[in-house]
């Protein structure tokens, strides 16, 4: 099973589900290239890029054709992968992602971009935090959102890497594209979801032929959230479609 994470693009941003998904199947959690400890380089900074990037480490990994789950720019990547490199996808769940950004999205990226640059990675975090996560999840777990901020602004900031993968995301577009993917897929959202509203999930849904839709209890981080739920939605999902 292959694990494709948000922007941050480190694959331990994954948290629980790592250890959910592999009591049933091996897991493979990349570092995006430019995060992590993949090489730190801005070049190559596009959707189709990391798409060919991730197909590289299935072939690599030799246990193709696998269960893809991307979360929100890793949902992007799984949408790229299911529609030029099916023979490596078995299954697609694309969690928290877009079919292409409309104007919310990018007013919220643009704002983004300028809050990075103009007050740094930590206030930036502690405003992201607001939209990632779900307002009643922050509620009841205040300490755990905190030590997201804390783990999150703690990273090196590189500034030109993190402006090429906001312009990665707000930049992709697979609109025209997705009713040509014939992989099984799944498309999940929560319901509040701040970042990437729901509908932009119900329209990626009605984008690609057969696909499965569902709105779960959370907010944009639902794998975090609630890592139960997430976890055995997929799982329920990936049991039809292993053969």
């Amino acid at each position: 099973m292959l694990l494709l994470a948000g922007l941050a693009g480190v694959g331990a941003s994954w948290g629980p589900q790592v250890d959910l998904f592999a009591g049933q199947h091996r897991v493979i959690v990349p570092d995006h290239r430019g995060t992590g400890a993949s090489a730190h380089t801005a070049a190559g900074m596009t959707i189709t890029q990391h798409a060919r990037d991730m197909a590289r480490v299935v072939e690599d990994a030799g246990c193709g054709p696998v269960h893809v789950l991307g979360s929100s720019t890793g949902g992007a990547i799984a949408q790229v992968l299911a529609i030029h490199h099916r023979q490596w996808l078995r299954s697609a769940t694309i969690l928290s992602s877009i079919a292409r950004a409309d104007a919310f999205y990018r007013r919220q990226f643009d704002m983004r971009r300028r809050m990075l640059a103009d007050s740094g990675l930590r206030a930036s975090t502690e405003a992201n935090a607001l939209f990632l996560f779900d307002p009643r999840f922050m509620r009841e777990h205040p300490q755990q959102v905190q030590a997201w901020v804390d783990a999150t602004a703690s990273v090196a900031f590189e500034r030109e890497i993190a402006f090429a993968r906001i312009d990665m995301i707000v930049g992709h577009d697979a609109f025209d594209a997705l009713p040509s993917i014939t992989t099984p897929t799944l498309v999940l959202v929560g319901e509040r979801d701040f970042c990437a509203p729901a509908h932009l999930s119900a329209e990626l849904a009605e984008r690609i032929p057969g696909a499965e839709f569902a709105v779960l209890d959370g907010g944009h981080f639902i794998f975090l959230e609630k890592p139960a739920l997430l976890h055995d939605t997929v799982e329920a999902f990936i049991a039809r479609h292993e053969g």
